[in-house]
């Protein structure tokens, strides 16, 4: 077992036990807390059964370097991310958000929910993990405790919102035995809407269909359950529930850069002039939309650690990803499916039209979704890609991956943070260049891989 395995650009993620298991999260735990230097930090977990184990083991170690450890038990990645804020403590969320379920791992904050990323300690909390795995702690342990704080994480995700103005609409929410099915109740409860939830059992084998909804073939129970009861909306969570995916009534996916655009709008109407930044795979729809509503947009690299420090930087007040990561500089910059499918609730409530209707503004192009194409090694296969591709009068960036900008078409290719895949996002005017276009780049990673 070696650390670089697991440790990622902006989490900690491995199979368990031969990738991660309860020596390494020991070892980690006495890493973040002697990293952070706090006195006391919070932790979670999601629904995966190795998650109990893993969280006693991370406890132990951050209690064997002094540091007090609070346990909020069951928890969304976005409700620990609020607790680090709320308390402005350190926090460890233990998950492996849409992976499978042999994998678990670990998302870390500093106090007040800042990203712990590569460039923003990771790397050194690595080093101190390999030190304690040679010599683990041994000082007396510091205290522990368990605290419930989901009246005030739903008391939070309220005040996103005016929660008299919710009309009784019609909600499916598919949360694939994931932790939306332990915070969607709790949230929705006393509000107007009619929830339904498919697959609330927590069940981190996930017996139903994988927690991952941006791949089509996890949408389709609530797509036909949307139009068997005639809802109004259908939102998917992934495993960890800090990702939300929505499906109009006519079942019908919203696709994230158009779900970003549609709040980004809304944001810029009650901020006017704010910053609002988007990820380099999102459609050019949402800078349109931005620019269009007088705000300044500003792209960033895939991945939260990333979107949380611009944030910070630039004081934007929404960013999106076209993941499905929605981050909101009133919850700490943190990002959080639940607190966005509430607005998007609001804004179907105010507009008194359709979902498919409210969304029409922003579908500008068409886009392939991420493709995923296994190649022995991501990162040579971007470099290689990036020298065949290179020609005058082509616009090309490597912010993130390769970035080709042919003005009328684009795309993206970049490796996965968390797996051996190289991903690829196209978008062009119509479906069938689209589709031309994907055929053409996967052509030539083929050839170059």
């Amino acid at each position: 077992m070696t650390t670089s395995d697991v440790f990622k650009a902006y989490d900690i993620r491995g199979t368990y036990p031969d990738q991660i298991d309860e020596s390494l999260a020991r070892a980690i735990g006495s890493a973040f807390a002697t990293f952070t230097g706090a006195p006391h930090i919070v932790m979670a977990r999601d629904m995966r059964p190795s998650g109990t184990t893993m969280c006693a083991a991370f406890s132990e170690g951050a209690r064997a370097v002094g540091t007090k450890v609070t346990d909020l038990g069951l928890a969304s990645t976005d409700f620990l991310y609020f607790a680090a804020g709320y308390l402005d403590l350190p926090g460890a969320m233990f998950t492996a958000s849409h992976n499978p379920a042999q994998y678990n791992g670990i998302k870390l904050c500093r106090e007040g929910a800042k990203p712990v990323g590569t460039d923003t300690g990771l790397r050194e909390i690595e080093a101190l993990t390999n030190e304690f795995l040679a010599t683990p702690a041994s000082g007396p342990l510091a205290a522990a405790d368990e605290r419930n704080l989901m009246g005030e994480w739903v008391t939070h995700v309220h005040s996103f919102i005016n929660p008299g103005a919710l009309r009784p609409l019609k909600v499916v929410a598919d949360t694939a035995n994931g932790m939306g099915g332990f915070v969607a109740p709790k949230v929705f409860d006393g509000l107007p809407c009619d929830l339904e939830i498919m697959y609330p059992e927590l069940d981190g084998t996930f017996p139903n269909h994988p927690a991952d909804p941006i791949q089509p073939e996890n949408l389709r129970d609530l797509q036909a359950r949307v139009l068997e009861v005639g809802a109004d909306i259908g939102l998917a969570f992934d495993g960890d529930a800090d990702r939300v995916f929505l499906i109009d009534e006519k079942a019908q996916p919203i696709s994230g850069s158009i779900t970003t655009a549609m709040v980004a709008d809304a944001m810029l109407r009650r901020n006017p002039g704010a910053t609002i930044l988007h990820n380099l795979i999102c459609s050019k729809s949402v800078a349109e939309v931005i620019h269009e509503g007088g705000g300044t947009a500003v792209r960033t690299r895939v991945g939260h650690s990333f979107i949380k420090q611009v944030m910070a930087e630039t004081g934007a007040i929404f960013g999106g990803e076209h993941s499905g990561h929605y981050y909101f500089k009133g919850n700490y910059r943190a990002d959080s499916g639940i607190i966005t499918a509430m607005i998007v609730l609001e804004l179907m409530s105010e507009s008194n039209v359709p979902l498919s209707e409210l969304v029409k503004p922003y579908q500008r192009y068409v886009a392939s979704g991420e493709i995923n194409t296994e190649v022995p090694n991501p990162a040579a296969t971007v470099d290689a890609l990036a020298t065949r591709v290179a020609e005058p009068g082509v616009d090309a960036d490597r912010l993130d991956g390769l970035t080709v900008d042919h003005g009328t078409w684009w795309y993206n290719v970049r490796p996965s943070n968390t797996e051996p895949l190289l991903r690829l996002n196209v978008e062009a005017p119509t479906e069938e260049e689209c589709a031309q276009r994907v055929q053409e780049v996967l052509t030539i990673i083929e050839e170059v891989k």
